[in-house]
């Protein structure tokens, strides 16, 4: 009896965290027939995070630390097409309203109404999507690096800076361009070792197509005045919750100058925060910045 119980000791000895480490649980959500893999773990007021291209959910561990230590459940999803997610077959698969909707499933597969949701890269995008078009499922929202669609329209209508920034995605619309793509060059952006094996097979599980039909499907195709008159004929895309708004100044594909007037498009408080040492990833160029506004931001509104 007395080697069971130490038997028993050591195992939960194995499977405790360390202090500071995330002890997550392996989860899944249906959206139409589409299973979305997604990562839990924590107590309390629930947190939807949704990473961007090229990357996968482990990009929010060390937020998802921080913010489990502050007392709330994370759930960080594998966006379609990318790693233990499934990979539908073809562009419309990819349209926004399949995107919003996999938000919805893990939220209702959590066991909740709605949510906070904090996004990144196209994560920023569906997350702004679903506060304009599912804003019963969002109780705060966290953007990063996305400016808000009618920022982005301005800029590429009138800003050449950010029209030949977005050349890469225009090169992504083009048909057989996931050709060029390979899971190590993928992962070439992550600079510690031991995260970008993890990446790199993360990438190996996913699909290149799919990744690409999220620009081919959203990202617009329309140049000057053009695609401002495509925002507008999409309405008022207006958020009623708080808005924290992060961006890296170093951002090479987004422009910091279409966060501008973003307050106009908010109809609670909103927070813009400048990271002036961070590029594009700025959760991984300036971590501890980045997980203390957003800890500490959402426990002044808790």
């Amino acid at each position: 009896m007395i080697r069971t119980a130490m038997a028993f000791l050591a195992v939960l000895a194995l499977s405790a965290a360390a202090p500071g480490e995330l002890r997550a649980e392996d989860r899944y959500a249906t959206n139409g027939g589409v299973r979305i893999h997604y990562v839990a773990e924590g107590q309390g007021p629930l947190v939807v995070l949704i990473h961007g291209f090229p990357d996968y959910w482990a990009t929010w561990k060390p937020l998802m630390v921080e913010l489990n230590k502050a007392g709330y459940r994370t759930a960080a999803l594998d966006l379609r097409g990318y790693n233990l997610s499934d990979k539908p077959a073809g562009e419309a698969a990819y349209a926004m309203p399949n995107l919003i909707g996999d938000v919805a499933a893990v939220i209702a597969a959590e066991g909740q109404q709605k949510a906070i949701v904090i996004g990144h890269d196209w994560g920023a995008a569906i997350a702004w999507q679903t506060a304009f078009n599912r804003p019963d499922l969002v109780d705060k929202l966290v953007i990063m690096s996305v400016p808000h669609p009618a920022g982005m329209a301005r800029e590429l209508a009138t800003n050449p800076d950010q029209q030949k920034n977005s050349q890469y995605a225009r090169n992504f619309q083009q048909p057989g361009f996931e050709k060029n793509l390979t899971a190590e060059g993928l992962a070439g952006w992550v600079r510690d070792p031991a995260a970008k094996a993890g990446y790199v097979e993360a990438f190996k599980r996913s699909d290149f197509t799919a990744m690409l039909n999220y620009y081919r499907v959203n990202y617009p195709r329309e140049t000057g005045a053009d695609v401002q008159a495509a925002a507008a004929a999409a309405g008022p895309q207006r958020v009623k919750v708080p808005t924290l708004v992060l961006h890296g100044m170093k951002d090479t594909a987004l422009n910091a100058a279409g966060h501008a007037g973003t307050w106009n498009h908010v109809d609670a408080d909103s927070t813009i925060v400048m990271l002036p040492d961070a590029a594009h990833f700025l959760q991984h160029d300036a971590p501890d910045l980045v997980n203390r506004t957003v800890r500490d931001w959402l426990n002044q509104r808790r």
